[in-house]
């Protein structure tokens, strides 16, 4: 999120001020800024606002890498045996996505782990 810091830094403007653009703690705004929470379109379009730019020039789609090993025994490879590494770039929005998801359903889950209990338990 080099674009949106270095334009904020800039123009003088703190994290305070823009984490209240998007109604936001600053300690929350500045792990969106570092891109380790997930910045949704809404705010990008209030930043770009407050910052009297287009959305494109600070917004940036973060990919992140993930390492997928395959083990390849068959006779067609040389090198037999051994791991591969491929990358996959996947952007940081469909990965937070996910996790977003992923809580929601063990929070699903757990509730219905209790009313299960409770159930039993009647």
């Amino acid at each position: 999120m080099e674009k949106l810091k270095n334009l904020r830094k800039q123009r003088g403007i703190s994290q305070e001020k823009l984490a209240s653009v998007i109604s936001t703690d600053p300690s929350n705004y500045s792990r969106k800024e570092r891109g380790e929470v997930r910045m949704y379109d809404d705010e990008w379009e209030k930043l770009a606002k407050a910052l009297e730019v287009e959305v494109d020039d600070i917004k940036e789609e973060k990919p992140i890498s993930i390492v997928h090993n395959n083990h390849d025994n068959t006779t067609f490879n040389d090198n037999a045996g051994s791991y591969f590494n491929q990358f996959y770039s996947i952007p940081t929005s469909v990965v937070e996505d996910l996790q977003d998801y992923i809580k929601l359903l063990k929070e699903q889950n757990e509730a219905l782990k209790q009313d299960n209990e409770r159930l039993k338990n009647s």
